[in-house]
């Protein structure tokens, strides 16, 4: 199943000034996550901040609960559980300064589905950029809501997992993870 989350990329001058986003240290499987959101839209997501990035997270327990926050944090829970295979968040990109190639390996990666992987030389022939393929993959380990930008699901040819802006470890248990539980149930 793909994941149904869509991404949204205005241009600077039409972007909406909604001021500084929400930001929130939460717990994960992976170790914790540096979750950043404005209104119901997520803008980034960090794995295991360090830091002077991880002083920009406020931690859960000192932060107020909203019914955003519960939600997103039920949804990332079951996920990595293995029981979640789609995201149905608004996701925005345009806190960052992104060319058109980098969005449309963005939104390629999200058409990956759940416990499928594919090369970065696929993804770099379907965005129209066939001889790119290393430049798609310094795309993918810079983006800034992995999980739900599932660039985890991208690898080399050669079989190995490849460069995660997580670590390589963190992306063989992701794609571990989805490959056992990609039959609609956790094999855990």
């Amino acid at each position: 199943m793909v994941s149904s989350a869509s991404v949204s990329v205005q241009s600077k001058e039409t972007e909406d000034p909604a001021g500084s986003p929400t930001r929130v240290l939460v717990p994960s499987t992976l170790g914790n996550l540096g979750l950043s959101y404005r209104n119901r839209t997520i803008v980034g997501l960090e794995i295991v901040p360090k830091g002077a990035r991880r002083r920009l997270f406020q931690p859960l327990k000192t932060h107020g609960r909203s019914e955003f926050l519960d939600e997103a944090l039920g949804c990332l829970s079951e996920y990595f559980a293995g029981a979640r295979r789609t995201f149905r968040f608004e996701l925005s990109l345009n806190d960052y300064d992104l060319d058109p190639l980098t969005v449309r390996v963005y939104v390629e990666a999200l058409q990956i589905p759940y416990g499928e992987t594919r090369t970065y030389q696929k993804l770099a022939l379907a965005v129209g950029q066939s001889g790119s393929y290393r430049r798609v993959r310094a795309i993918l380990v810079a983006n800034p809501i992995p999980v739900l930008i599932p660039c985890h699901r991208v690898v080399p040819r050669r079989g190995s997992v490849g460069s995660y802006i997580g670590g390589e470890k963190k992306k063989q248990w992701l794609i571990k993870m989805e490959n056992r539980n990609k039959d609609g149930f956790a094999t855990n």
